[in-house]
């Protein structure tokens, strides 16, 4: 009974995406446990966070209308601010805060936030892609809304292993790019794989009348990663990053369109 009373009473937990533990606190028990389901498998026992967040529960009331998010910096700190939440980031003391509505999905926004910063600063980013791991190698399928990110996870063969179907998670390792899992979710309604693997190619996704891939190179190749990759913040030197990240993910990754019809004979064209 101790050992159950003391889950209970929980103010902190560590939710750790892409190898980063992020520690984040709340005086409500309740909510620590609605992260806890939210973020199963994604949930830390470690010690060593290179980052916290004090979350602060707004009082009960209608949700805001307000879809817009707004990223700021500001006097050495970051500014996150929507309708269900406002946030400050100050990277340098690696401490945050959090005013939010008690919806774990704000938290999803504000985590998606944190982790393009962090992932610009090291070649990485996050990019509106589903992606599996299949014989040890992970391949993307960024789109647009209804473009079939989530079809090509349903679609998947058995023996591939799903990262996400919504949000993928690319960061750079040496002279390679790695896709990893992420709790971040999409029709399919549950959390990716928390595993990582070598990305071997990205496929453009289109839907057409038959299973076709053809290779994107240069501009149009560049073009079409940046179209799908979360970006929030407008900082100048934010940007840069995420413009030189795709450039280099492009002329290191194979980038090809893969239009198809939405059948299982499509992974025998995912080489």
């Amino acid at each position: 009974m101790p050992g159950v009373m003391a889950a209970a009473q929980r103010s902190d937990v560590v939710v750790e995406i892409g190898g980063l533990p992020i520690r984040l606190r709340c005086d409500d028990p309740a909510f620590i446990r609605l992260i806890i389901e939210r973020y199963a498998g994604y949930v830390s026992s470690s010690n060593d966070t290179g980052f916290e967040f004090d979350i602060e529960l707004a009082p009960p009331g209608a949700e805001p209308r307000d879809e817009d998010v707004r990223v700021t910096w500001d006097s050495g700190r970051w500014l996150m601010e929507r309708g269900d939440f406002r946030a400050e980031w100050n990277p340098s003391a690696s401490r945050g805060r959090i005013q939010q509505t008690s919806n774990p999905y704000s938290l999803d926004s504000v985590l998606r936030i944190v982790h393009t910063l962090l992932l610009a600063r090291k070649g990485g980013f996050l990019v509106h892609a589903s992606s599996a791991i299949r014989n040890g190698r992970a391949f993307l399928f960024p789109g647009v809304s209804g473009a079939g990110k989530t079809t090509m996870a349903r679609l998947a063969p058995p023996d591939a292993t799903l990262l996400t179907d919504e949000i993928s998670y690319v960061t750079r390792q040496d002279d390679r790019y790695f896709a990893v899992g992420t709790p971040f979710f999409g029709e399919l309604a549950h959390a990716g794989e928390n595993l990582r693997a070598p990305i071997e190619a990205l496929y453009l996704l289109a839907k057409g009348s038959e299973n076709k891939i053809e290779p994107v190179a240069g501009t149009d190749a560049v073009r079409g990663l940046l179209g799908n990759i979360l970006f929030f913040a407008r900082d100048a030197e934010f940007v840069k990053l995420v413009f030189d990240a795709a450039c280099d993910f492009v002329s290191r990754v194979p980038v090809r369109r893969l239009t198809f019809v939405p059948d299982s004979r499509v992974w025998e064209l995912i080489v």
